[in-house]
C-alpha cells in the first residue's frame, strides 16, 4: 500500500475518537479528517462541519481527495452513504443501504435468520397496538419487545413482568417515543445465557473475525436500570473460547454473508453480532452494520496488524486468507456520563483531570460527548469520555481504568463501578 493515504471519519463520538486513534498509529495515513468529531478527535486530525447531508460528505470526499472514507453511526448508511460515494467512485468502509437493514429493521433480520437457519430468539411481528397487547398478555415473562427501527441503542426492552411490557409497548406503539422506528415491533422469547459481542471484517465474500467483547447496557450496577448506548466493555472474555468463536463463524457469520450475497445484498464493512451464548450454543440477540460503542474502544487498543491496511483489503475485496494480530493483555473501558443519561441530563460543565489521566501508562481516553470552550474542555453528551485502560488481566487492566476515571472529575458525574465484575476471576 502507497504511503500518504487522506482518510476521512465520519461521526464524533467515542467510537470514532478510537477508529481515528488506530488510523492515525497507521504509517499509511498521513490526514485525518473528521465530521464533526469533536475535541479528543481534533487532537489527531482535522474536525469540520460539513452540509449537505450524505451529498455533502461525497463533494467533500471528492475536493479533499480522500482515499477511503470510514463510517461510525448507523444513521448515515441507513441513508445510503456507501451507495452515494459508491456511485461517484469513491472508497467507503460500510455496507450498502440494502445490506445495512441487517441493523436498521428488526424484523428484516430476524425474517432473514429465519431464512437461512441462523439461530435466534422466537419471535412474532405487530403494527397494531392491540394484537400486540394481547400476545404479550399470553406469554410468561420475561420477554424482550423491540422497536423495529433505529432507536439509537434505547430500542429494546427487556420486561422482567407484563406491566413493564405492557409499558414498553405503549411507548413504542401509541406514544411514538421512538417515531416510526417504533410503531412496528418484534415481541421475542427472553434468551437464557451469557451475552458477548463478536465482529468481523466483512468483503462481500470473506471475513476475518475480530477478537471478542462484552459490553454492558444497563445504566446502573449489577445491570439494573435503563438500557443505554454502553457503559463500559472488555475484551477477551472467557465466554468465546477458541472453540465456541469457531461455532459463531460457522453457524452465524458465514451464513449471513453467503445468504445476504444470494439475496442480491452483498455485505460488506464491520458485521457486528450481538450474542446470548445459551445451553445450546450461540444465537443472535441483533446484528449492528457498525463497530460497536463502546466495544471499539476496547478492541482497537488490542488490535497489533495496521488498521488502515485492514480497512484497504476489506474495502477492496482481499479479506481471504488474511489473518490479524492481537495484544494478549485484557483491556477495560468505563464510560463517564452525565448524571441523568439516558434520560433527562444537563451538558456544559467543566472536565477537569483529562491531562492527568491521559499521563498515564497504558491508559486511553476516548472523548464522546465534549466540546472545547475556550481552553476548558466541557460536557456536551450523555456519554462523555470513555477511559480504556489496558492490563495483564482483566483485574489490572479494570484496577487502571478506575484509578483514571478518578482522576477525571466533571458535575454529577455517572459511571457504573462493576465494569468486568461478572467475568470469573475480577477482583477489585
Amino acid at each position: 500500500m502507497a504511503r500518504g493515504k487522506r482518510v476521512l471519519i465520519v461521526g464524533g463520538g467515542g467510537r470514532e475518537h478510537a477508529l481515528a486513534w488506530a488510523l492515525s498509529k497507521s504509517p499509511f495515513v498521513e490526514t485525518i479528517f473528521c465530521v464533526p468529531g469533536n475535541p479528543g478527535i481534533a487532537q489527531i486530525g482535522t474536525c469540520l462541519e460539513v452540509d449537505g447531508g450524505i451529498v455533502g460528505l461525497a463533494q467533500f470526499a471528492e475536493e479533499k481527495a480522500i482515499d477511503l472514507t470510514v463510517v461510525g453511526p448507523e444513521a448515515y448508511l441507513s441513508l445510503g452513504i456507501a451507495d452515494e460515494f459508491k456511485r461517484r467512485g469513491l472508497k467507503l468502509f460500510g455496507p450498502t443501504k440494502a445490506a445495512a437493514a441487517l441493523e436498521t429493521s428488526k424484523v428484516f433480520a430476524k425474517e432473514f435468520m429465519t431464512r437461512h437457519g441462523i439461530p435466534t430468539a422466537s419471535y412474532q411481528v405487530f403494527s397494531d397496538y392491540e394484537e400486540a397487547l394481547a400476545y404479550a398478555r399470553k406469554l410468561e415473562p420475561p420477554m424482550v419487545i423491540k422497536a423495529d427501527g433505529l432507536a439509537a441503542g434505547k430500542g429494546v426492552t427487556v420486561a422482567g413482568d407484563l406491566a413493564e411490557a405492557e409499558a414498553a409497548l405503549r411507548k413504542m406503539m401509541v406514544e411514538g417515543v421512538f417515531g416510526e422506528a417504533g410503531r412496528t415491533v418484534v415481541i421475542e422469547a427472553f434468551l437464557e445465557g451469557e451475552e458477548a459481542s463478536v465482529l468481523a471484517f466483512c468483503d462481500g465474500d470473506n471475513f476475518v473475525t475480530m477478537a471478542a467483547a462484552r459490553d454492558h447496557k444497563r445504566a446502573y450496577d449489577g445491570d439494573r436500570g435503563p438500557n443505554t448506548g454502553g457503559m463500559g466493555a472488555y475484551s477477551p472474555t472467557s465466554i468465546i473460547t477458541p472453540s465456541m468463536q469457531k461455532q459463531v463463524e460457522e453457524t452465524i457469520l458465514r451464513p449471513v454473508l453467503k445468504g445476504m450475497a444470494a439475496e442480491g445484498r452483498p455485505y460488506a464493512g464491520v458485521l457486528y453480532a450481538g450474542l446470548m451464548i445459551t445451553a445450546n450454543g450461540p444465537a443472535v440477540v441483533e446484528f449492528n452494520c457498525r463497530f460497536g460503542d463502546p466495544e471499539t474502544q476496547v478492541i482497537l487498543p488490542r488490535l497489533q496488524t495496521d488498521f488502515c491496511s485492514i480497512l484497504a483489503k476489506t474495502v477492496g475485496g482481499e479479506l481471504e486468507g488474511m489473518e490479524l494480530e492481537w495484544d494478549p493483555r485484557s483491556a477495560l473501558c468505563v464510560i463517564l456520563a452525565s448524571g441523568g443519561y439516558p434520560e433527562d441530563y444537563q451538558v456544559g460543565y467543566p472536565i477537569d483531570g483529562l491531562e492527568a489521566a491521559e499521563a498515564m501508562e497504558d491508559v486511553l481516553i476516548f472523548h464522546a460527548g465534549t466540546a472545547r470552550r475556550g481552553q476548558q474542555i466541557v460536557t456536551d453528551g450523555g456519554r462523555v469520555l470513555g477511559v480504556t485502560a489496558l492490563g495483564d488481566d482483566l483485574t489490572q487492566a479494570a484496577k487502571r481504568a478506575y484509578e483514571a476515571c478518578e482522576l477525571i472529575q466533571f458535575k454529577n458525574r455517572h459511571f457504573r463501578r462493576d465494569i468486568g465484575r461478572r467475568e470469573g476471576g475480577i477482583q477489585r
